[in-house]
């Protein structure tokens, strides 16, 4: 698309029709031309004298300016009829390319002489017909070129581009016609500084809507109980697919059951946590969704069945189906990772990303609450970073990690990882965990990591987890970035006491406020880290850091012995994650679903579309923009 506005056209090149000699009627016209012409004078100077008075550039004062503003009014009420006409054509047919109204125009001019001839009757009529049946044609072309622009759901971003391209013009011509303005208005605005910098994503849009000849099926074959399993994050993106798995089977979902044995114990609902009124309601187009078992069904013991991980859609649209049919009730087991991340049809993807990110809301209290917190952090319009910090004591025991703990703490994890029977792996090297990438970073690293990448000490820092483990573990942290703050200091006694003693609450407190956060940084892919990114970029790619701990314990362990001056080691740090920030990259499949990207990391193909990889087609534009090569960027 031009970024030029269009092409003026001289007049001298124009091809006026030919006549064989001077007639009255040619006067007449030349008479009319001239007089438009005076008409059109009179009208740009005024114009250009109110834009002059305006920017403050007159000179002109006294009388003559008095006469030349009255001369200017009431020269405003004597326009001729050609330029009223043509005022009002441009006010209401605005949307209507010219070439279209000059056809009209011309083919009512024809029409209209051939009435004035009055040769006969039916000649009149057949003519009036004729106009009727143009004009009928006519606005039903105009409306379907507005229309044509809504085909897809993506149409806000088709008018914020053309906004963006006028508001471009806009600029230009303030420049050109005032050279004094050497800059655009908005260009004068203080530059976000890089560090808060979200990557570019002009070309993505959300496109999860259902498919337009979507048919629900009438009869259910059954009920299907879900018991979610896990953490909140692990329930939650199991839920979804278990949402997926329903429509798939033609089954009825059941509200589902939420995990009360994990590691935290927490005995919440569904409906402590969710907002289940508005889940029912956003998923009724799709699946039907019922708070309790029918009474027919209440007493039946359902038989219970745990989904074969990252299936395929044919798995539960046979299989599942059938022992459906078959026992009218089926309870799953388990819903974590039970659907295949790739390989499924675009309306199961889409479906996901509906259950995900519109019909799970948290309740009332949790959401009220959090949108407090990041109101406060937020406090005179200051950004602030949001650090999923997981350096607690479950999560070292599940990895392995004791790095900076003492031998009593590293104990302390490697008795309770053995007493924890679903992990399996019990005998880990911590240091080669570490060099590997797979440990949490401790708040020391933390904080030498934020300072290289460039964040002043005065960051506001939310802490998005529970107490870090180790005895001082916190203090290097808030030495350098004495503004930290959780749900425990943000929020007053008051406000956290309805969830304080359940975990599941408090971590969805704490999504809303990672969701909300100007940055995003995870220091270990756990669950929470996965949906929270994957949220942010369906929400518009919001800045997410993932720090590459492969490489930077490398760097921090060659400054800890002095191999690195500070500004080197500095400078390689932010070299290596400027590809790491949450731009926009394509999900690929994996040679096993263990080792591809997670879906709900990155709703991208699936939920998230490229408009510079479609096709537009309008009456004034067929226009086809090259994707353009987008480097697949890291993790």
């Amino acid at each position: 698309m031009s970024s030029g506005g269009p092409t003026a056209t001289s007049s001298t090149n124009a091809s006026p029709r030919s006549h064989p000699g001077p007639t009255t009627t040619r006067r007449r016209v030349d008479a009319i031309a001239a007089d438009r012409t005076s008409n059109f004078s009179d009208f740009n100077h005024d114009f250009s004298d109110e834009e002059d008075s305006l920017s403050g550039s007159s000179t002109t004062g006294g009388p003559h300016h008095f006469h030349h503003n009255y001369h200017c009014h009431n020269h405003s009420h004597r326009h001729h009829p050609m330029i009223k006409y043509l005022l009002l054509r441009r006010k209401f047919f605005f949307f209507v390319p010219e070439s279209w109204l000059l056809g009209v125009e011309d083919l009512t001019a024809t029409i209209s002489r051939g009435l004035r001839s009055g040769k006969n009757m039916g000649r009149r009529i057949f003519g009036v017909l004729m106009l009727m049946a143009v004009l009928s044609v006519f606005l039903k072309v105009s409306f379907w070129s507005q229309t044509e622009r809504n085909i897809h759901e993506n149409s806000n971003l088709v008018i914020f581009r053309h906004f963006k391209d006028d508001w471009a013009r806009a600029q230009r011509s303030i420049i050109e016609h005032h050279p004094s303005i050497s800059t655009p208005l908005l260009h004068k605005l203080p530059p976000i500084p890089k560090i808060w910098m979200k990557p570019n994503s002009d070309d993505f849009y959300q496109c999860i809507p259902p498919p337009r000849n979507q048919i629900r099926a009438r009869k259910t074959n059954g009920y299907l109980l879900v018991h979610a399993n896990g953490g909140l994050n692990q329930m939650r993106t199991g839920i979804c697919d278990m949402v997926a798995a329903a429509m798939l089977m033609n089954a009825t979902l059941v509200l589902p059951a939420l995990d009360r044995e994990s590691f935290w114990t927490d005995p919440s609902t569904f409906k402590d946590i969710f907002d289940w009124r508005h889940f029912m309601e956003a998923l009724k187009d799709d699946i039907d969704v019922v708070e309790y078992l029918p009474s027919q069904y209440a007493a039946k013991k359902p038989h219970e069945k745990a989904p074969v991980s990252w299936s395929k859609a044919n798995y539960y649209r046979v299989e599942m189906a059938t022992l459906l049919k078959k026992y009218k009730v089926l309870r799953f087991t388990h819903s974590d990772s039970r659907l295949a991340n790739n390989g499924l049809a675009a309306h199961i993807q889409r479906l996901r990303c509906r259950a995900n990110y519109k019909a799970l809301r948290y309740a009332k209290e949790i959401e009220d609450l959090g949108k407090k917190l990041v109101d406060r952090l937020r406090n005179k319009s200051e950004p602030y970073v949001a650090l999923h910090l997981r350096y607690e004591k479950d999560m070292l025991a599940f990895t392995g990690c004791s790095h900076n703990l003492t031998a009593e703490e590293a104990e302390e994890l490697r008795v309770m990882r053995y007493k924890t029977s679903h992990w399996k792996e019990k005998e880990i090297d911590s240091k080669t965990r570490r060099l590997q990438g797979g440990c949490p970073m401790t708040p020391r690293e933390a904080a030498i990591f934020l300072k290289a990448m460039g964040y002043p000490s005065s960051t506001a820092i939310y802490i998005v987890a529970g107490p870090s483990h180790g005895s001082g573990s916190m203090a290097p942290f808030l030495a350098e970035f004495p503004n930290v703050f959780s749900h425990f200091n943000l929020a007053t006694s008051e406000e956290l006491e309805p969830i304080k003693p359940y975990q599941n609450r408090l971590a969805a407190l704490d999504y809303i406020v990672a969701l909300e956060s100007d940055v995003f940084i995870y220091t270990y892919h756990g669950n929470m880290a996965k949906a929270v990114q994957g949220h942010r970029r369906f929400e518009g790619f919001r800045k997410t850091i993932n720090p590459d701990k492969r490489n930077f314990v490398v760097l921090i362990d060659q400054l800890d012995d002095g191999a690195l001056s500070w500004e080197e080691f500095s400078l390689e740090v932010q070299s290596l994650h400027s590809d790491r920030i949450g731009a926009p990259y394509q999900r690929q499949a994996g040679s096993s679903p263990k080792e591809e990207e997670n879906f709900y990391a990155n709703p991208l193909p699936g939920c998230v579309c490229n408009i510079s990889q479609e096709i537009f087609v309008s009456p004034k534009l067929v226009q086809t923009v090259k994707p353009s090569n987008r480097a697949a960027l890291n993790r």
